[in-house]
């Protein structure tokens, strides 16, 4: 490691054709650092933020935070406009050839803005979106959603169609030349989407993707499960190597000007991949990494550990020249397939980096890498629509990173002083409602209901349920993660009533195990806009 600073960094990093970086801490600030992190300026937001900020070409700052709203900054940190949208912002803006930006919220409402922070129009989800939109070379607009399917819209906002996935959709879309659209899933499935909306193909995996995929120089689909593996998928569905981590992967992956693929796993490992699959290079940090890492035009790359570290590796190759070869397609993360012109640069501005003398970094440990896999027909054009997620019945997953200021949950019920009763009566006073639905206390809703919590971050969480770890969404309100009441009803066998009399609130049961939570649902959430729960029904 060439440099470490504590700076507390919170989303993903966003570096400029200059070398400067830009992120969100945890203090509550948008920061712009030069290339070894020394800052050059901060501006106050109203909360903490995940998402990636946008650098435009003209220099102003496209930053969100969960005071659900966007700035813009000019390239001095002042203030050019501001915008109050309908809910927290997780992902990261995509900025459109014409300047305007679209951003996505957990209201489940898409905005694209003017370049002067006005609305141009808004389309209405229906369900919470936390996949980054990504916009084709045509202009159309892809992301997931919270109702397990992606939206592709026109570029003035309407429908063109939807794809029904098996499970919940955070992965953020990678586009390819020809507009086919790769996610992940939490059905523990990678898909392939042509340009109209049809299935091309999906690969199982060993455990759900949440992590965005990128499209290698040659045209390779790689991305990493919570399985621990990094799946690399030519674009007619073969899975050409598969590379064994040792760890779950929730970050993107990039691509290196050699070929090589670089990727972050949960247990602090970033690994080396060359272009057979075969183990390169690793660093060890012993710290999580959730966010995928970022490189300059220079050959700096930048990842960030748990706690907010900023690691800076230097004298390394540039990016791939290619249409999407890390998070959102550039390190100043625009979300939308690059124009010739715009590769060209790409090219011109890489090129120093791409010749230099690389430093030496530590050969990898020898890491089990499975063989191509033999020529096999892409799978069935329309993948199966279970009406829930597979869910996976693998081994425990590695532990997923805690964010900087929410830890990750041990292994084993939280506060176990305490009786199940009582984890169903704090939960039930700590109940709160935003955007139509009803949220429990994580920690306190899996004590009630017997449930481990394996690991938290952000936007999931995985709970251990009769031997199997599933996903759940959650949200983090004031820095902790709460669930949705409806997708505690949604794991296998769950069952959910309105009960009424001394024991008034919800009555749930999960896994053999019955807990009543102590909630006035009519006074917390109107059920006439329609209720998230079915009522004396199992679910």
């Amino acid at each position: 490691m060439d440099i470490f600073k504590e700076l507390r960094v919170m989303s993903g990093v966003t570096v400029s054709g200059n070398g400067d970086l830009t992120f969100v801490g945890s203090d509550v600030k948008i920061h712009r650092t030069d290339a070894t992190g020394s800052s050059r300026w901060a501006f106050p937001v109203g909360d903490i933020g995940r998402a990636y900020p946008v650098v435009t070409p003209q220099g102003v700052t496209i930053a969100a935070s969960y005071d659900d709203t966007v700035y813009a900054l000019d390239p001095a940190g002042k203030l050019l406009w501001k915008l109050k949208l309908d809910g927290d912002i997780f992902a990261t803006p995509a900025l459109r050839i014409d300047g305007s930006v679209i951003v996505a919220t957990a209201g489940g409402t898409i905005h694209a803005l003017s370049p002067a922070g006005k609305t141009l129009w808004t389309f209405k989800v229906g369900a919470p979106v936390f996949s980054s939109p990504a916009i084709g070379p045509d202009g159309t607009i892809y992301f997931g959603a919270q109702n397990n399917r992606v939206h592709a819209l026109t570029p003035d906002g309407q429908l063109k169609w939807t794809y029904a996935a098996g499970s919940l959709v955070f992965s953020s879309p990678a586009v390819g030349p020809d507009g086919s659209v790769y996610f992940g899933s939490s059905d523990r499935r990678i898909h392939a989407v042509s340009p109209d909306g049809q299935p091309k193909w999906t690969v199982l995996t060993g455990l759900f993707v949440n992590a965005s995929p990128i499209i290698t120089s040659g045209g390779l689909v790689v991305v990493g499960s919570y399985d621990g593996s990094v799946y690399a998928v030519n674009t007619s569905g073969e899975t050409e190597w598969t590379y064994r981590a040792g760890a779950g992967i929730a970050g993107s992956a990039v691509e290196l000007s050699d070929g090589s693929v670089i990727v972050p796993d949960l247990s602090g490992t970033v690994h080396a991949i060359g272009k057979a699959g075969q183990a390169l290079w690793q660093i060890k940090t012993g710290k999580k990494i959730d966010t995928g890492l970022s490189v300059s035009d220079q050959g700096s790359l930048y990842f960030v550990t748990d706690g907010g570290g900023l690691n800076i590796v230097q004298k390394q190759r540039p990016l791939a020249v290619g249409p999407w070869t890390t998070f959102h397609g550039a390190p100043n993360p625009v979300g939308r397939v690059p124009t010739p012109i715009e590769l060209q640069a790409q090219t011109q501005a890489r090129r120093a980096a791409a010749s230099a003398v690389v430093a030496a970094l530590k050969p990898a440990t020898p890491v089990a890498t499975a063989p191509a896999q033999p020529a096999r027909p892409p799978q069935p054009t329309q993948p199966a629509q279970p009406t829930r997620p597979a869910q996976p019945t693998t081994p425990t997953q590695p532990a997923a990173p805690a964010q900087p200021t929410t830890p990750t949950q041990p292994a084993q019920p939280a506060q176990p002083a305490l009786t199940p009763e009582q984890f169903a009566a704090a939960a039930g006073q700590k109940a709160r409602v935003a955007d139509g639905q009803l949220f429990l206390p994580l920690t306190e809703a899996a004590g009630a209901l017997g449930l481990t919590v394996r690991t938290v971050t952000v936007r999931t969480a995985t709970l251990r349920v009769q031997a199997q770890n599933l996903p759940v969404t959650v949200r983090l309100f004031d820095r902790v993660a709460f669930v949705p009441l409806a997708a505690l009803a949604d794991l296998p066998g769950a069952q959910v009533r309105l009960v009424s009399g001394a024991a008034r609130g919800v009555e749930l049961g999960v896994a053999g195990r019955t807990a009543v939570f102590p909630v006035n649902v009519a006074r917390l959430l109107s059920l006439q806009s329609g209720a998230e729960f079915a009522v004396d029904a199992a679910r």
